[in-house]
């Protein structure tokens, strides 16, 4: 598999900027939404499209609420017959999504515009219907998630820390699954209740909790009497005296004050500062 690292100039949409990488290839394009985290057999995909000598082929994996996913009907052979994107709730006849993974060939990115912004989901996929071009699906019903939300990014740690989602360094560690970089400092009398993830270079001082389900970045710092549960905090942090993060998203570089409150649901950006007795 050749890999491209290719970035268009202005957004052309989700087959614009496809055609924009691929327009010169004449091998089978892989692609991959970058939101989408997996542990399918790209190989058995890639094989499939082969066998069936498509034009294009798509992932489907099954959801509780399709409504917020671009919703696919196939014959008993597999072959896509309808391609729906995000559907009204009386629209909907399966639970099989697209799961944001295609093989396509580039012979048939000619339908899409050359630097148009352009969909393929609502224009692409339709195409390949209309010509009746082989498109089939592959079904898949493993580990799949779309991190397209806070809420989603949080259950991606939580669920590599609990094994469902398998990935280093946790892969071979038995639960409660919790990682201490080597030159990660843990002060007498500190608290530390796995699963969690310490990176490297961090200082959790004494009196300061670490509890589950947190993930705390490389060179952060955890001050006396803090709490830090649930939360993923960036790189180059400090959590002040006694302050407490539950359950929130901290971005790189930023600086949690003496008796702050960070609650659950809150995501700060980088370089955020705020300042003690803060409650957010």
């Amino acid at each position: 598999i050749k890999i491209r690292y290719v970035v268009e100039p202005a957004p052309l949409g989700t087959a614009g900027a496809i055609k924009y990488a691929g327009d010169q290839l004449t091998e089978s394009v892989v692609v991959f939404n970058g939101d989408v985290l997996t542990q399918i057999d790209l190989a058995g995909v890639i094989r499939l499209h082969r066998e069936r000598k498509a034009r294009a082929t798509i992932v489907l994996t099954p959801v509780d609420n399709p409504t917020a996913y671009g919703l696919v009907d196939t014959d008993p052979e597999g072959n896509v017959r309808r391609f729906l994107e995000k559907p009204n709730p009386d629209e909907i006849t399966t639970n099989n999504v697209n799961a944001g993974i295609y093989i396509l060939e580039p012979d048939t990115f000619d339908r899409i515009p050359t630097n148009v912004p352009w969909s393929i989901e609502r224009s692409y996929f339709p195409s390949l219907i209309e010509r009746k071009d082989t498109f089939v699906a592959y079904a898949y019903d493993g580990y799949w998630i779309d991190i397209g939300t806070p809420e989603k990014y949080t259950q991606v740690h939580r669920d590599i820390m609990d094994g469902r989602y398998e990935a280093e360094p946790f892969r071979n560690i038995s639960a409660p699954r919790t990682w201490i970089a080597a030159d990660a400092k843990i002060e007498d009398g500190a608290r530390i209740e796995g699963p969690c993830f310490i990176d490297s270079g961090s200082l959790v001082k004494a009196g300061a909790t670490v509890g589950p389900y947190s993930v705390i970045g490389r060179q952060t710092q955890i001050e006396e009497d803090a709490v830090v549960s649930g939360a993923v905090i960036w790189p180059n942090c400090r959590i002040g005296h006694e302050a407490v993060v539950r359950d929130a998203i901290v971005g790189r570089n930023c600086h949690i004050g003496r008796n702050v409150c960070v609650g659950s649901g809150a995501v700060l950006g980088d370089k955020t500062t705020l300042t003690d007795y803060t409650k957010v």
